[in-house]
């Protein structure tokens, strides 16, 4: 049986300001370590004893991409075959809500097309997640 290995990305807009992008991967990345928690390792010691705890074990790239890309990939994420991917989203609605409930009351209200994603993450079937990101550069 071919095993199947697993990777994980994060993809920013391009064009948010420095502040609201490591905000935005913050985001991204307590949602994803919830969903995914096997991807971090145990806690390890350093040499004097004292404990850290445990971070990813494998790489997670941080990848651009314009809102127009981002909203194509958002939409072919919602496609069956990708569906065994774990898929976070991070758009301007939820930016701007100031309480989780005020979030969902917006979210329940709005269309899809009508978001702007700030950034996605995505973790899964490493085929599937270089066939959408593969292209994408990373963000510098």
């Amino acid at each position: 049986m071919e095993q199947i290995e697993e990777k994980c990305v994060l993809v920013l807009h391009e064009a948010l300001p420095l502040g609201v992008a490591a905000n935005t991967a913050a985001i991204l990345g307590v949602t994803l370590g919830k969903q995914c928690p096997h991807i971090a390792g145990p806690a390890v010691a350093d040499a004097g004893g004292c404990e850290h705890l445990g971070i990813v074990q494998i790489p997670i790239p941080v990848l651009r991409a314009s809102g127009e890309r981002l909203h194509q990939l958002r939409q072919a994420l919602y496609q069956q075959e990708y569906g065994d991917l774990t898929v976070v989203d991070f758009q301007d609605l939820a930016q701007s809500c100031h309480t989780y409930d005020q979030y969902i009351l917006r979210m329940a209200g709005t269309p899809g097309s009508a978001l702007h994603y700030f950034g996605l993450a995505l973790c899964g079937d490493k085929r599937k997640v270089n066939r959408l990101t593969g292209s994408l550069p990373l963000l510098r």
